[in-house]
């Protein structure tokens, strides 16, 4: 028996979203530990944001380590499952809904020591002036000399592969469960045109039936070079990139002038 369930958004897929997160980061302080290199470049009460906090591994780990953390998210039902999170570890984040717009009127103007905008979360921004918007609320919560450290698909590599779909060769198993997952990627013939991904994931449960999950996701892609320019119209200053046309993702770290 199969059920299929597809909406747009996020609201489906915070449910099972550790579906998505890779084994190592699943664990709050493992994926804190993947930022080990920045990290230690703040005091360990520092104030810091993760303004994509999907499920809140990021949050919870940072959380742990001392730091004063706040997660947000454009998703309510991402919001109220890092909630979730933060009370099973008993952690001390706080969270609240807000895109990247709305951020400037939830906090002050260098509020942070570090902004995180991790998890391929940018290309929901609505093309260059959407982005634009984004980078400019995340650089002005930053004090003078506090870092924005953003995470990005490589989309040069994204649009060469053209529109397809993807399956996981392997089963992932999350509380005690199995699944498939599959994205299926809508490649629009210019770079500046709204792209979608449709991501499932079909839960196998012990009796062989099949719960498949699935949302339809809209991105609007950027070019590395494109990114650059963009940070620095911000007031952003790249330190370091990891940015390389053969690698799937990307990490960069850029600091308030």
């Amino acid at each position: 028996m199969m059920e299929v369930v597809i909406v747009t958004g996020y609201d489906v897929l915070a449910e099972v979203y550790e579906w998505l997160i890779s084994d190592a980061k699943l664990p709050p302080a493992q994926f804190a530990a993947s930022f080990d290199d920045v990290l230690s470049l703040l005091p360990s009460n520092a104030h810091v944001l993760d303004c994509s906090c999907g499920t809140g591994q990021l949050a919870v780990g940072l959380a742990g380590r001392g730091m004063q953390v706040v997660a947000t998210d454009a998703s309510e039902a991402m919001v109220r499952r890092t909630a979730e999170l933060s009370e099973e570890f008993g952690a001390s984040v706080q969270a609240l809904r807000a895109n990247w717009e709305e951020l400037p009127d939830h906090f002050e103007d260098g509020t942070f020591d570090m902004v995180f905008c991790v998890g391929n979360s940018l290309h929901h921004a609505v093309g260059a002036t959407g982005r634009g918007a984004a980078l400019e609320s995340m650089s002005r919560l930053l004090r003078p000399g506090g870092r924005l450290v953003l995470t990005s698909r490589t989309w040069e590599l994204v649009r060469a592969r053209g529109s397809r779909l993807d399956i996981n060769d392997r089963l992932v198993r999350r509380n005690g469960r199995d699944a498939v997952v599959i994205y299926r990627w809508e490649i629009a013939p210019n770079w500046e045109e709204e792209h979608h991904i449709e991501i499932a994931i079909a839960q196998v449960d012990t009796t062989g039936s099949v719960l498949v999950r699935s949302e339809v996701l809209s991105c609007w892609p950027y070019r590395y070079e494109e990114l650059q320019d963009e940070l620095q119209r911000a007031g952003l200053r790249t330190d370091v990139s990891t940015f390389d046309l053969e690698a799937e993702n990307y990490t960069v770290v850029a600091t308030r002038g």
